[in-house]
C-alpha cells in the first residue's frame, strides 16, 4: 500500500469515524470474548520443537498414555537408622504404599521393582521412586492432574509408613509450590509502584486523562485483533501457547511508541515498521519448528492489525483526544548582530555524548551481545525453582543422601518389538554419566511387544555434562530402533531442533525486513538507512538475549540455564518494537517517544511479573531489557541519522 493510498484510508475512517470506532469496540468486546474462549486451540505443552526426542515422547504416550515430556514425581522415604533398606519387606511397604496412592494407571518404579542400588541414598536410610502419574499430559490441564498426583501421594505416604520422612519433588512440584508461595510484601509494593509509574509516565508524556487511556486502548484492541487471527491460525496448524506472551506486550510497547507521532508521519511510519515486520515474521513462520512458526505467526498478527489500528481507530481517537503540544526551543538561524553583521549560529549536535561515556556504551553493548552467544537453553536447574515448600524439603533430602537431581529428569527409552529390553538396559548403563538404567518387568512397563527403560542420569540435563549425557546414550543406541524420550530430552532437543535453525531464519528475517524498508523509500542512503535499522533490531534481540544471561545464567539467581522458549519470544519482541522505533524516528517522529514507550513496556510487565517465579521473571527481565536497551540505544543515535532516510508520499510501499 503506498502512502497515498493510506491517507486515504486514513481520511475515510475520519469521515466515518462512528462507524469506525463501533467497528473496532465490537472487535475489543466480541474478539476478546472469542479470544479467551479460543485459547485452549494453542498447544499448551511448550515442549514441542520436532526433533528426535519430541517424535520419541510421542510414541512413548502413544503406546503408554503417560510420562514421556512429563517430569515423574519423585517420592523420597527416609528411615531410621537400624532399618534394612535392602531387605524384601521394607522394599514391598514402600511398593505397595506407592501403588496405593499414586492412582490408576500410573507407573512406579523402586529399588524393590529392580533391585538397583542407584535408588538408594549414600546414607544407607534412603530410598527413591520415580512415580509416573496415570492422568498427566505436557499441557496446562495435565500438569494440574499430575499435582493433584503429588498430594494424595504425600497424604499416603504418611500414613502408610509412619515411621519413616517421607516426602514427593520433582520439577512439576517444584513449580507449583513456587507458584503458591506468591509474591511478598516488597514485591506487592513494587507491583504496586510499577503500575503506578505506568500511569504517571503515561500522563506526563501525553498530558490528560484520556491522553493515557488511549495508547492503552490501542493496545488492547491490537492484542486482541492479534489473538483472534492466530488462533483462527491454530485450527490449521499448531500454534504454541508462549505466543500469549509476546503479543499484548509488543502491542503496548508499539502502541504508546504510535500515540506520541505526528498524524501524517506516525501512520506513514506505523506501515513501514508494521510492513517491515510482518514479513520478517512471516519468513519465521516458513521454518517447521512449532516455536519459530508460533511466534512468526503471532508477529505477523500484530504488525498487520497494528497497521489497521494505525490507519482507522488512531485517527479517530486523535480527533477525540486533543494531542498535546510539547514546546520545543526556538530554532534560530543567526546569533544577535555583532559589530553590525550577523554571526551564524554553529551547528550543536542532539545529543552531546562523552566520547569516554560513548566507549563505555560500545564496550557494554559488545560485552551484552557476546553474553548472547554463552546461552544455555534449558530449564533452570532444580535448586533454582523454589525457596521453600514441600517440594523442596523432598530434594535437599535427595541431595543429602547422595542422590544426585539428575534423578528429577529421567530418560525413557523405548525398546521396539522384539528387542530383550534387559540388554538394552544394561548397554544404557554402561554410557557416561548415567546413574542407573533398569528395565522394570511390571505389565505397565510392557505393552503389545514394547517395553519402556528408566535411566536415570547424573546431571541433570540443562548442564554440559547432563546435555552430554542424552547426547552419548542417544549415540549408544544410533540405528537401533531404540527411542531415546523422557523429560531429559526436552531441552537438548530444543537445541537441536529450534536454536540449529536460527543461523538460517535469522538472516531470512533480516534480509525481508530490509527488502521491504528499502522498497518503502527512494530517497539517497535509504540501503544504508534500512541496512542500519535491520542490524539495530538484531543488536536489540541480541542485547535481550544477553541480558538474561547476564542475570539469570551468571548473576546470583545462578539458574544454571535460559528456559528455552524465552529468548525467542523476547528476542522477536525487541526485533519488532527497535523496528519500530528506528521508522519513527526516520520520519521524524518525537525522539523522546522511544523511551516513554520503552518504560511504558517495562514497568507493565514489572507490575504484572514481579514475584516468586523463576519462569515469569526471566520472560518479565527479557522483555524489559529489549524494550529499555533499544530505547537508549536508539536515543543516541536518532537524531544524528534523522533525515538519512524518510518515507516519501510517492514511494512504491508493501504491506
Amino acid at each position: 500500500m503506498s502512502t497515498e493510498p493510506a491517507d486515504r484510508v486514513r481520511e475515510f475512517a475520519l469521515r466515518h469515524r462512528a462507524a469506525a470506532g463501533a467497528v473496532w469496540l465490537l472487535v475489543l468486546l466480541l474478539g476478546g470474548v472469542a479470544a479467551v474462549a479460543g485459547l485452549g486451540r494453542l498447544d499448551q505443552s511448550f515442549t514441542a520443537s520436532g526433533g528426535p526426542g519430541h517424535r520419541a515422547n510421542q510414541a512413548v504416550h502413544e503406546r503408554y498414555g503417560n510420562g514421556a515430556a512429563v517430569a515423574p514425581l519423585v517420592a523420597v522415604a527416609t528411615w531410621p537408622a537400624g532399618t534394612d533398606v535392602r531387605a524384601r519387606a521394607t522394599g514391598e511397604r514402600l511398593a505397595e504404599a506407592l501403588a496405593a496412592s499414586a492412582g490408576r494407571g500410573a507407573r512406579t518404579v523402586s529399588y524393590a521393582d529392580t533391585g538397583d542400588e542407584g535408588f538408594l541414598g549414600a546414607d544407607g536410610r534412603t530410598v527413591y521412586a520415580l512415580v509416573y502419574p496415570g492422568a498427566g499430559e505436557p499441557d496446562l490441564a495435565g500438569l494440574a492432574a499430575v499435582e493433584e498426583t503429588a498430594g494424595s501421594l504425600r497424604a499416603g505416604l504418611r500414613a502408610a509408613l509412619p515411621e519413616a520422612r517421607t516426602g514427593v519433588t520433582g520439577v512439576l512440584p517444584l513449580q507449583h509450590d513456587s507458584a503458591l508461595a506468591g509474591p511478598g510484601t516488597a514485591a506487592l509494593v513494587a507491583k504496586a509502584v510499577c503500575a503506578l509509574g505506568l500511569l504517571v509516565l503515561l500522563a506526563l508524556a501525553f498530558r490528560s486523562a484520556l491522553g493515557v487511556l488511549a495508547p492503552l486502548l490501542l493496545a488492547a484492541v491490537t492484542s486482541v485483533g492479534a489473538l483472534v487471527l492466530v488462533e483462527a491460525v491454530a485450527g490449521l496448524t499448531g500454534v504454541s501457547f508462549v505466543v500469549v506472551y509476546l503479543v499484548p506486550v509488543t502491542a503496548l510497547v508499539v502502541a504508546v511508541h504510535r500515540w506520541a507521532q505526528p498524524p501524517g508521519a506516525g501512520a506513514r511510519s506505523a506501515v513501514t515498521g508494521g510492513a517491515a515486520g510482518a514479513v520478517a515474521f512471516a519468513a519465521l513462520a516458513l521454518f517447521p519448528a512449532s516455536f519459530l512458526r508460533s511466534i512468526g505467526i503471532a508477529g505477523a498478527a500484530v504488525c498487520l492489525v497494528g497497521i489497521a489500528t494505525a490507519l482507522t481507530l488512531t485517527p479517530v481517537l486523535r480527533s477525540v483526544v486533543p494531542r498535546p503540544v510539547v514546546p520545543r526551543p526556538v530554532a534560530r538561524a543567526t546569533r544577535p548582530v555583532r559589530n553590525g553583521r550577523a554571526v551564524p549560529r554553529p551547528v550543536r549536535k542532539a545529543l552531546a555524548v562523552p566520547r569516554p561515556l560513548a566507549a563505555a556504551g560500545l564496550v557494554l553493548l559488545v560485552l551484552l551481545a557476546g553474553a548472547a552467544t554463552q546461552l544455555r537453553v534449558g530449564n533452570p536447574e532444580a535448586r533454582a525453582l523454589v525457596e521453600s515448600g514441600p517440594a523442596l524439603d523432598g530434594l535437599e533430602r535427595l541431595g543429602a543422601a547422595g542422590v544426585p537431581s539428575g534423578a528429577l529428569n529421567p530418560l525413557e527409552v523405548l525398546v521396539p518389538e522384539g528387542a530383550d529390553a534387559e540388554a538394552v538396559a544394561a548397554r544404557a548403563a554402561r554410557v557416561p554419566g548415567v546413574l542407573l538404567a533398569a528395565a522394570p518387568e511390571a505389565a505397565e512397563w510392557r505393552r503389545s511387544g514394547t517395553a519402556l527403560v528408566v535411566v536415570v542420569p547424573v546431571a541433570e540435563p540443562m548442564t554440559a555434562a547432563g546435555a552430554g549425557t542424552v547426547a552419548a546414550l542417544r549415540s549408544a543406541f544410533a540405528g537401533s530402533g531404540v527411542l531415546v524420550g523422557g523429560s531429559g530430552v526436552v531441552d537438548p532437543d530444543l537445541v537441536e531442533g529450534v536454536y540449529g535453525l536460527l543461523p538460517y531464519a535469522v538472516p531470512l528475517a533480516a534480509l525481508a525486513a530490509f527488502g521491504v524498508l528499502v522498497r518503502r523509500s527512494r530517497a539517497p542512503g535509504a540501503v544504508g538507512a534500512a541496512a542500519r535499522s535491520v542490524s539495530g533490531a538484531l543488536l536489540a534481540a541480541g542485547l535481550s538475549t544477553g541480558g538474561l544471561v547476564v542475570v539469570w545464567q551468571w548473576g546470583p539467581a545462578d539458574t544454571g540455564a535460559v528456559t528455552g522458549w524465552v529468548p525467542l519470544v523476547v528476542g522477536a519482541f525487541a526485533f519488532c518494537v527497535s523496528l519500530e522505533r528506528s521508522t519513527a524516528s526516520a520520519a521524524g517522529g518525537p525522539g523522546w517517544a522511544g523511551p516513554v514507550a520503552a518504560g511504558a513496556g517495562a514497568l507493565a510487565v514489572l507490575a504484572v511479573g514481579i514475584g516468586p517465579q523463576v519462569e515469569l521473571a526471566l520472560l518479565v527481565s527479557g522483555f524489559a531489557t529489549g524494550a529499555v536497551g533499544d530505547a537508549l540505544a536508539g536515543r543516541v543515535r536518532a537524531r544524528s541519522e534523522a533525515g538519512r532516510w524518510s518515507v516519501h508520499r510517492n514511494a512504491s510501499q508493501l504491506v
